[in-house]
């Protein structure tokens, strides 16, 4: 999101997560942005049994936690890498002299973060119609729609079915049930476990990240 280049000139370090890794909780006092340079982060809420609520997936270039740089108040969710990442890490003063300096890229964050307010919006209207399949593919549809989440080459769906149903409340099995249905009536085809959204069932491309 922001130029790699221009985080380190101002003071960003490196900082590599392992795979499961927190790289801050829910309730933390944020000193840091954080930018994604390799791997994949999740951003999740706990219930009281321990389950995971999904918030988001940021991949890399992605920016992750960026809510307490804006309000001055703890982080909302905890951010958990998915695999063996390395993120750069700015101190939040810094983060804020950046902006000052740099107007446009305050602009990029007030979009992005419209968009993923527009996206709860979404989401939570959705669900609130209580039908599991409509939701899954009420889903699908925004996330073609927007391009995230997907093979920009095949329309693989990055999303698997636990993200998925940790994304919308629902179970996994139910899930997993509404992906079939989807799939007989020709809305997503699954293709050796994977799932992809229309009729595509993989990359010509060798470079695919599929």
């Amino acid at each position: 999101m922001i130029d790699p280049n221009l985080l380190l000139a101002k003071g960003a370090t490196y900082k590599k997560l392992a795979t499961g890794e927190i790289l801050f909780s829910e309730g933390d006092v944020c000193e840091y942005y954080f930018q994604i340079t390799r791997g994949q982060l999740r951003w999740v809420n706990f219930n009281n049994e321990g389950d995971e609520y999904l918030q988001t997936v940021a991949d890399e270039g992605s920016s992750i936690g960026e809510l307490p740089l804006f309000d001055g108040e703890v982080y909302a969710a905890t951010a958990i890498a998915n695999k063996p990442s390395q993120v750069l890490r700015l101190p939040k003063n810094l983060f804020h002299q950046l902006l000052y300096e740099h107007p446009h890229i305050h602009y990029k964050f007030s979009h992005l973060l419209t968009q993923r307010l527009r996206f709860k919006f979404f989401l939570l209207k959705e669900i609130a119609h209580h039908d599991s399949e409509k939701v899954v593919e009420a889903l699908l549809s925004f996330l073609n729609k927007k391009k995230e989440h997907l093979c920009g080459t095949c329309n693989q769906i990055k999303l698997n079915r636990r993200q998925i149903a940790q994304m919308t409340g629902l179970r996994v099995e139910t899930v997993i049930r509404v992906m079939r249905n989807l799939s007989e009536k020709g809305i997503i085809q699954i293709h050796k476990r994977k799932a992809y959204y229309g009729n595509s069932t993989g990359c010509i491309n060798s470079r695919c990240p599929s």
